[in-house]
Formats: C-alpha cells, sequence, structure tokens
C-alpha cells in the first residue's frame, strides 16, 4: 500500500478461498485492506477440466468465506474444457492400491503423457512410502509428495493415493482439538487440502485407499 500511495484502484488482489488450506488465516482489513464490496468473482476456470473441477468441488460448501466475512459463492463456475471422467476406487490392501496406481501411470505414458506432468501425492510424509512404491514398480520419474506441496502446482495427470479412513482428515489434528469449533476449522481445512490436491490436474485425476476409506470419499462421489 505504501508503494501504491493512496490513488484510487491501487491494489489488486486475485485467489481462491478454495486453496485455503492452512488454519491460522489473517485479516486483510486489520492491515488496512478492506476488498468487501470491491471484489468479484470470476466464474471461468482455465486450467481443470469440467470433470474433475466438478466433484472436487463437491468437497467444499456453495460458498466459503474469510475472517473479514468476504464470502465467495462457488456456484455458477464453467470450465473451458471437458476430459475423460475421474477414478475413484478403494482396495483391500495397499499391494493391490499399489498395482492399481502403477498400472494407472503406465497408461498415462502410454497416452503420452511425459513423466514430469504426473504427479502422486499423499497426505502427509507418513505416507510417501506408499507412493514411491508404485512409482518404482512402474519406472516412472514421476513427482511424488505431501499434498501441502500440491499448492499452486499444475500436472496433466494427478493421483491422490492413500486416502485411507483416519489417514484424511488427520486423526492426529482431530485429537489435538480442544472444542467444538477447533473440530470444524481441521474438517474445513483438511477438505481445502484435498481439493487443492485434485485440482492440481488438468486432464486426468485418479483417488485411491484402502476400505474402509475417508469419509470425505462420499462427498466426491456424490453420494
Amino acid at each position: 500500500m505504501a508503494l501504491a500511495g493512496e490513488r484510487s484502484e491501487r491494489l489488486f488482489f486475485t485467489g481462491d478461498l478454495g486453496q485455503r488450506i492452512f488454519q491460522q488465516p489473517f485479516s486483510w482489513k486489520s492491515l488496512g485492506v478492506d476488498v468487501r464490496g470491491h471484489s468479484h468473482t470470476l466464474k471461468i476456470c482455465y486450467r481443470t477440466s469440467h470433470q474433475i473441477r466438478t466433484q472436487a468441488d463437491r468437497l467444499l460448501p456453495a460458498a466459503v468465506s474469510d475472517v473479514d466475512g468476504h464470502a465467495e459463492s462457488r456456484k455458477g463456475t464453467i470450465s473451458l474444457f471437458d476430459g475423460p471422467p475421474l477414478q475413484i476406487a478403494t482396495f483391500a490392501s495397499e499391494e493391490d492400491e499399489r498395482d492399481a496406481v502403477a498400472l494407472w501411470i503406465a497408461e498415462r505414458l502410454e497416452d503420452g503423457v511425459v513423466p514430469k506432468e504426473i504427479a502422486v501425492f499423499v497426505r502427509s510424509e507418513a505416507e510417501l512410502g506408499r507412493a514411491c512404491a508404485a512409482v518404482v514398480e512402474v519406472g516412472a520419474e514421476v513427482l511424488v509428495g505431501a499434498m501441502h506441496a500440491a499448492k499452486g502446482l499444475e500436472f496433466r495427470a494427478v493421483a491422490v493415493i492413500a486416502y485411507d479412513d483416519e489417514m484424511i482428515p488427520s486423526q492426529d489434528r482431530i485429537a489435538a482439538v480442544a472444542d467444538d469449533a477447533d473440530l470444524e476449522d481441521v474438517y474445513d481445512t483438511e477438505r481445502h487440502l484435498l481439493y487443492v490436491a485434485c485440482t492440481c490436474a488438468r486432464d486426468h485425476l485418479l483417488v485411491t485407499g484402502i476400505d474402509p476409506a475417508s469419509e470425505f470419499l462420499a462427498d466426491m462421489v456424490g453420494r
């Protein structure tokens, strides 16, 4: 603000409240930046297919708000292109999941997707071994990381694996909450985290877990 001076319309911010993955947001208004009444919600999605965006959006409410009370409606958004249906599957064992993820990566490579355009994300570092096992099996050098590392990235194909019950939402975070308000914050940020990982995918998305899968799975498939 100091650099921009006192001119009207001197600052421009763009962002997506659905991408908020940290539990402690801050107030722009407290810093002298009040966007209420000066904002517009963009409705055209350029980077994610209609199929991926519509199902990922089911993880979030129809509107999300920031700490200053600015609400962003998520209704009416459209994507500029279609893609293949995303794949959501649960398995009886980690070995079955590993084989399925390896096969999916191999199929993407056969489709012409280059390794650097493929990523495999898990909830935390504790599950990285499962992702690496699938990548080693297929013998491809693709990116492997925790979901927090997905923020701001984009790939043609993304696999979100280890989508197990008690993995996401994180049971460690749930066990640490002190009251219902904190619990709601945990669920919200865990949903946003999964949303961020899924919407890194432009064309292809695979979501897998071990049965019983995360409770968020029912939301994504519309049950």
